[in-house]
């Protein structure tokens, strides 16, 4: 059964900056060998995420890139904004207010502290319901 793990933002180190939570489970994905995409919210969020994933922790190395290079199958975590097509992998890091399309067996849901962005995922929680999904909430 695929899972999905909604993250809501509440402690102040993330909420002053969501996407380190993003680099961190990143992190998580890459020490346990899971392929992942990240579908970024739009190309500045793209590139804003790419640069922190280089400076987020001077001792951690997380191969990435931004998606639509030909060495996309090759690269542990991919960072995929709007418009780029990309074969599906194990696991999701969702950054969109939209349930991701495609096979996967986890997603991750990162839901920022803003009360209009906890609206938007409590329908994405009842999509994932509809679709089977088991479902987790962890208070980050």
């Amino acid at each position: 059964m695929p899972r999905a793990d909604f993250y809501l933002i509440d402690k102040p180190q993330f909420r002053e900056n969501p996407l380190l939570l993003v680099c961190k489970l990143a992190q998580h994905a890459y020490s346990a060998q899971q392929p992942t995409l990240i579908l970024t919210r739009d190309f500045p969020q793209a590139e804003a995420l790419d640069g922190a994933l280089w400076e987020f922790d001077e001792d951690a190395f997380i191969p990435h890139q931004l998606a639509g290079d030909e060495d996309d199958a090759n690269t542990a975590v991919l960072i995929v904004p709007p418009g780029e097509e990309t074969a599906d992998r194990p696991l999701v890091i969702n950054l969109r207010d939209t349930v991701p399309p495609g096979r996967y067996e986890r997603v991750l849901e990162v839901v920022a502290a803003d009360p209009d962005a906890r609206t938007g995922s409590r329908e994405r929680w009842r999509e994932y319901q509809r679709l089977g999904f088991e479902l987790r909430k962890h208070d980050m």
